[in-house]
């Protein structure tokens, strides 16, 4: 495909994302119908849909409109690409633009200019401040690719040296001990022998850090109960050099974790009935995501203040229902990849008034300024 096929690819898919189909699968459905798209292809017009998905709003301010085309019309113009060399309709490539595509199109203000919807703007400013902005900012971008090193497979030196020698160049990264950043050779990730030995974990480097900051030593005994699929499960087996207990709301979530438990050496075992009392709880509640929106963007525009009203309510049911979990003198660990006070700290807070029997012993709010995705973690300890 020409790199102008792409674009006219790309504009296709993100006609029927904007209809309602979900983007991967909308991706899938165009690529299962283009056989003839090779891997670098495809590569390149889930690349566009997704530069687009971050910006939705200002790439229809800049292109005009909001069908496909327009906004990857916009899209070209805010990466500073002269439309008219792509847009030339040979082959398989876009159309020419027309008088009015080339009159149109504004430059967008306001929470428009930042990629957020209206409503949310005012809490995003509370929630944040002077950094609210540049967080904004942050996630128009594309996010950078972590690792996590696997301690119970070798030692991050051994798992750069893996790594380099399938040309899969990395650095460390400040988050965490084991977080690296993946410089060149992303797409190589998941067939190297670095990964397929459990060497390595695809995790954000705050992700990594929200499970550095918890009280972790060996011998404890320790539940994820919203495991997912259980990244943060390993993460914290790693630490431990033991096992951790798995539980999720929906078991079908944590289908791959026993595969991955085994890659990495772990022992995971799943539970649907936790039996406390367990030194250290993770509730990796479920949340708007918006601290990884540039990885998820989707979620951006999905999310509705009613939506919101009704994470936090689930946010709260879940401390109440893991309280009896803890042991004496044990710690609740309150986990977000969220960057929204009503699901941290106020949500928290909220919590505190209600359980005069716990006490704060540790937040902190990462911000993708810090280098990885946002996240919120507060450590609660039950007063024995």
């Amino acid at each position: 495909m020409t790199p102008a096929a792409r674009v006219q690819a790309a504009a296709e898919v993100l006609d029927r994302i904007a209809a309602g189909t979900p983007a991967e699968q909308a991706l899938l459905g165009w690529s299962r119908a283009s056989r003839f798209a090779g891997a670098k292809d495809r590569a390149a017009v889930r690349d566009h849909v997704f530069d687009v998905m971050r910006r939705w709003r200002s790439t229809a301010a800049t292109g005009g409109g909001e069908s496909g085309r327009e906004r990857m019309l916009g899209l070209l113009r805010q990466q500073g690409t002269d439309p008219d060399t792509l847009f030339t309709g040979q082959g398989h490539a876009p159309a020419p633009l027309g008088a009015a595509e080339r009159a149109g199109g504004h430059v967008p203000e306001g929470a428009e200019a930042l990629d957020l919807p209206d409503w949310l703007w005012p809490d995003w400013q509370a929630s944040l401040g002077e950094e609210a902005a540049q967080a904004a900012e942050e996630l128009r971008h594309r996010a950078p690719v972590f690792l996590r090193v696997n301690t119970l497979r070798g030692s991050v030196p051994e798992a750069i040296a893996a790594l380099a020698a399938e040309e899969i160049s990395v650095r460390a990264h400040p988050l965490a001990e084991t977080a690296l950043e993946v410089l060149s050779g992303a797409r190589k990730v998941a067939r190297s022998r670095a990964f397929t030995d459990g060497r390595v974990e695809l995790q954000d480097a705050a992700s990594q850090a929200v499970i550095s900051a918890l009280p972790l030593a060996p011998g404890q005994r320790v539940l994820d109960y919203c495991a997912g699929g259980g990244g943060k499960a390993l993460a914290m087996a790693a630490r431990i050099a033991g096992p951790v207990e798995a539980h999720d709301a929906n078991p079908a979530r944590m289908s791959d974790l026993p595969a991955r438990a085994a890659r990495a050496g772990a022992t995971i075992p799943t539970t649907q009935t936790p039996r406390g009392p367990y030194d250290l709880v993770l509730c990796d509640v479920p949340c708007s995501g918006s601290g990884s929106w540039r990885r998820a963007p989707e979620g951006k525009w999905r999310l509705t203040p009613e939506g919101l009203a009704e994470l936090v309510a689930i946010q709260a049911t879940i401390l109440d229902t893991v309280v009896p979990l803890v042991a004496p003198g044990g710690t609740l660990a309150y986990a977000t990849c969220s960057m929204l006070a009503a699901e941290n700290h106020q949500r928290v807070a909220a919590f505190l008034a209600a359980h005069p029997g716990w006490r704060l012993s540790h937040e902190r709010q990462f911000l993708p300024s810090d280098g990885g995705d946002g996240f919120y973690i507060a450590c609660l300890t039950a007063l024995a």
